[in-house]
């Protein structure tokens, strides 16, 4: 193992870019965070301005490198994990075309049911095409529009001469790298939500002409195939200058966050899995094959780890769900503002929740703030709290968001261990939900499992983009990762709360089967 040598690791998500200094052991030495602003709109539109991410990661980059100037010329490599199922339009000289279309972004569902219906359906899907997509890639696009391959087919129907105009269609990890080392590239793992690759064959991912023709897309405006532990090349020499790296700085394919979380949970074994609670959440393991779950939206897909495939969900909103909380019920900017919010509120919140009997005095809150993918995919359900008498407290819907947040887990974890066919006996807890003390036990209380929250959670991106950057530089192997990751605490379930939460689990089920057709009515 190298010594004074670091990766410089970019972590991309929502709400902007960090940008972290890692050592050859695996450890974050330090890192700088900048926001990027993000553009909703009626019609389901979300997007982000590509320059405005680029310009946060050299400012993130200019003062993580001030801090630490001695260890400037050790780094070694960069390595970019970011927001999945985005989409970027680029010229041949690499210029984008228009704003990122991200992945809450659901303009593209029209298109998305076109290219998949049929005469004969099932679950919306035409029975020919189903077959083909599943048999051939694994999954199939999702009627939600929020796949990349939607993005697209969105920019096609209702933007052609953007289309016409676009050179290669980009994952925002893939256009990073683009920026970086000149090279239009994707990986087998970023280009998964594009649903046009042949994924039977593990080791010998392609593009299909079938599916290609089924979405509707030329394959010349889909970048070439690597892995994620290829290297692309070195920094640009004006980039390296921008950054002020050295030119000899190698690029890292890298990949997508879910893919860097599942690496630097230490979960990187078979059927070991952990859930992320960050602004959306997810709970995924390795597992060894090719299998979906379209009633659940669930599919394993290929790994960023070669040879290997992950096991895919994702929710909507967790940590959203506070930030919603804070932003548009107690501190919105209006009126009634008596002062600024808290720089600790989450802390606050925490401490609040610990005062507050397990059940929120049954209060139940969905959260469903932007729709949902998993377990159900189904993007006209919306939030609410239900259950709310004279007695209700700001203290119980506070609670009661930490707990809603865990039953869509648990509903999320039936599914899960129904697919491997295996009880998950342990969960490691990373993001920064896993910061919360008071969270990780609702957790084991709700799903009544075991849940480790690993150190340091917030890192988990960057740490597992790191740990890849290393094996791809030959100083590590993917046997090691889970010695390096280390534990912090594991809570246990407590046994008296087993019954009152087993009795509101099945009550927040039963408000989406009892609700969902009128969500439908509201927000088709």
């Amino acid at each position: 193992m190298l010594t004074d040598q670091y990766i410089l690791a970019i972590d991309l998500g929502t709400s902007g870019p960090k940008v972290a200094l890692v050592s050859a052991e695996g450890d974050v030495v330090d890192y700088e965070f900048e926001e990027t602003p993000l553009f909703l709109f009626p019609n389901g539109g979300a997007e982000q301005n590509p320059d405005d991410w680029w310009q946060a990661i050299k400012k993130a980059t200019h003062r993580l490198l001030a801090k630490h100037s001695d260890s400037v010329t050790g780094i070694i490599a960069i390595v970019c994990t970011t927001q999945w199922s985005g989409t970027v339009a680029v010229d041949q000289h690499g210029d984008h075309l228009m704003n990122a279309i991200i992945w809450m972004d659901s303009r593209g569902a029209r298109y998305a049911k076109a290219v998949t219906e049929g005469w004969i359906k099932v679950e919306g899907y035409g029975v020919e095409k189903l077959a083909t997509w599943l048999w051939l890639s694994g999954g199939i696009p999702t009627h939600s529009g929020k796949d990349s391959i939607s993005h697209i087919l969105y920019i096609k129907n209702e933007l052609p001469q953007i289309y016409q105009r676009a050179f290669k269609f980009l994952e925002p990890k893939d256009y990073l790298n683009l920026r970086l080392s000149g090279k239009f590239a994707a990986s087998f793992d970023s280009i998964t939500l594009h649903w046009v690759t042949d994924n039977r064959d593990i080791t010998r991912i392609k593009y299909d002409d079938r599916l290609l023709k089924m979405a509707g897309i030329e394959r010349d405006k889909l970048p070439d195939l690597k892995r994620a532990v290829d290297i692309l090349g070195t920094l640009k020499p004006d980039v390296a200058k921008e950054l002020g790296l050295s030119e000899n700085v190698q690029v890292v394919m890298g990949l997508p966050d879910v893919h860097s979380a599942a690496i630097g949970s230490g979960a990187v074994r078979d059927f070991a899995a952990h859930l992320y609670i960050g602004t959306s959440s997810w709970l995924v393991c390795h597992v060894p094959f090719m299998k979906v779950d379209l009633f659940h939206n669930m599919s394993s897909l290929p790994s960023a780890i070669p040879n290997r495939y992950l096991l895919l969900n994702e929710q909507e909103t967790a940590g959203a769900c506070l930030t919603y909380l804070r932003d548009n019920l107690f501190y919105p900017d209006d009126e009634l503002k008596i002062g600024a919010k808290p720089a600790d509120v989450y802390k606050t919140f925490d401490r609040i929740v610990d005062r507050v009997p397990a059940g929120s005095d049954k209060l139940i809150f969905t959260p469903w703030l932007y729709g949902e993918r998993t377990p159900v995919d189904d993007h006209s359900v919306r939030s609410g709290f239900f259950n709310q008498s004279l007695k209700t407290t700001r203290a119980h819907l506070i609670r009661s968001v930490f707990e809603g947040v865990a039953y869509n887990s648990r509903w999320l974890l039936g599914c899960v261990e129904e697919f491997i066919g295996k009880r998950l006996d342990g969960i490691n807890m990373i993001g920064g939900g896993a910061n919360s003390n008071v969270w990780c036990q609702i957790h084991a209380d709700v799903l009544n499992r075991p849940i480790h929250q690993m150190k340091d959670p917030i890192q988990a991106n960057v740490r597992g983009a790191a740990f890849l950057a290393l094996v791809a530089l030959g100083h590590l192997t993917f046997d090691d990762v889970s010695s390096r990751v280390q534990i912090a605490n594991t809570y246990q379930p407590d046994p008296a709360n087993r019954k009152l939460y087993d009795e509101l689990f099945a009550e927040f089920v039963n408000l989406y089967n009892a609700n969902k057709k009128i969500y439908q009515r509201l927000n088709r």
